[in-house]
């Protein structure tokens, strides 16, 4: 099978679901000025997303490989298209909450099958790790280019303007060309396929079986991996532009703009690791990002303090700790595509939905937990405290790294999930 068409496709597929999930922050700062909820209020929209998310994987997934991963892609891409050409008309505080529950539906109907689909295009547990990582970076190159796009619509002039809902448009646009892209791209499913008929399940027992998997030790370690480091990734994501602007006073425009360097410094990360990962042993790459990501934070967020108030919206008065603070990502990004390849790598490709749905259940509900939390923080003690909070979750991230690897079989060793008693 010639897998070049269908890995640009998902490519594609994850670019434009970057840039639709990732606005979450852009959003979250514009229905402040245009509909006068609170931050509080405003945080319920990563709810809406990541709940939608956690939800969709944890009832569906496991019956993906029945759909067929590309029927389940092509689904998700028409939801959101329509969606996004509905929303520029009734726009209202409850159509993006609706728009971010359309995004997180689609996005984990994507995301297990294209994580479900690296196993059937990747030959070996290197190409697989290289691969992921190379897929979550241009997902960061998708959150990177949203920010700019949606910043181009932004009115600064005017903060109650909606005119950036014409945004949606564009989105909409992107959603159909991905759409017509994996239509004509050739997927091979029929050696997962004849793997499912092997085992006979019904569908009752294919969620069964998506539920076993979490009683695994190794399993369970690995689920609070991604639940810790999507936390912290999500906390910060979501609240850097609210940050920009009502800590460092930015325009809006401006603290959307340099958001943007945090999801670069996430995309570059995650190359870099694509690269790194490939000859040293990644328990080491990742710990010495972590203690590097907590060093960031001690040393960047006390510069936020006494600050003149003063509106910046010229590029060369901006202070040089909102270009420092979102150099995090570098060392962050290598985390997840990572742990999440380790674990789908220990496992045969029929199973690799079912695991696939865990971790975007347990990735969606430690983004919401991040976002919510901080936003109260934030606007209970302001941003430095909420930015100060990440540590917590950082420092458990690091301790259960350490356990997870020392869980991982030996090399040469049958993976742990071979046994009969993980079917």
């Amino acid at each position: 099978m010639n897998t070049t068409k269908i890995k640009i496709s998902l490519f594609l597929n994850y670019f434009v679901f970057a840039i639709l999930l990732n606005s979450v922050g852009t959003v979250i700062l514009q229905v402040q000025h245009n509909f006068g909820v609170s931050k509080g209020a405003a945080s319920i929209l990563e709810a809406f997303k990541d709940l939608s998310i956690a939800g969709t994987s944890f009832l569906v997934a496991s019956y993906v490989v029945r759909i067929g991963y590309k029927k389940t892609m092509l689904t998700a891409l028409a939801f959101v298209s329509i969606m996004c050409l509905v929303i520029p008309s009734v726009n209202s505080f409850l159509m993006t909450k609706l728009l971010f529950a359309t995004a997180g539906v689609s996005f984990a109907l994507t995301k297990v099958s294209v994580f479900s689909t690296l196993g059937l295009v990747t030959g070996s547990k290197k190409e697989h790790l290289s691969l992921m990582s190379f897929l979550e970076s241009f997902f960061m190159v998708g959150v990177l280019s949203g920010n700019f796009i949606f910043s181009a619509f932004v009115d600064n002039e005017h903060p109650q303007s909606r005119s950036w809902f014409a945004v949606y448009y564009l989105l909409a646009a992107l959603s159909i060309l991905a759409f017509l892209l994996l239509l004509s791209a050739p997927l091979d499913e029929s050696a997962v396929r004849q793997a499912e008929k092997k085992e006979a399940k019904s569908l009752s027992g294919d969620f069964g079986g998506m539920l076993k998997l979490i009683l695994l030790p190794l399993v369970i370690v690995f689920i609070g991996c991604a639940f810790f480091y999507v936390l912290i990734e999500q906390s910060i994501m979501s609240w850097l532009p609210t940050f920009n602007k009502d800590v460092l006073s930015l325009s809006t425009s401006l603290s959307i703009q340099m958001a943007s360097i945090l999801s670069a410094s996430i995309a570059l990360g995650r190359f870099l690791a694509g690269l790194l990962l490939r000859k040293i042993d990644w328990i080491f790459v990742l710990l010495t990002c972590l203690l590097a990501a907590g060093a960031l934070v001690l040393i960047t967020v006390p510069l936020t303090k006494n600050m003149t108030g003063t509106s910046i919206s010229s590029l060369k008065d901006i202070p040089l700790v909102a270009f420092a603070f979102p150099l995090i990502g570098l060392f962050l990004a290598p985390v997840y595509p990572a742990i999440n390849s380790i674990i789908l790598s220990n496992l045969p490709a029929h199973k690799h939905a079912s695991m696939s749905g865990l971790i975007v259940v347990f990735s969606a509900l430690g983004g919401t937990t991040g976002s919510i939390i901080t936003g109260h923080i934030f606007g209970a003690y302001g941003g430095q405290t909420a930015f100060y909070f990440s540590l917590g979750p950082l420092l458990l991230l690091i301790i259960l790294l350490f356990i997870f690897k020392k869980m991982q079989p030996a090399t040469g060793t049958a993976p742990v999930f071979s046994s009969g008693g993980s079917h």
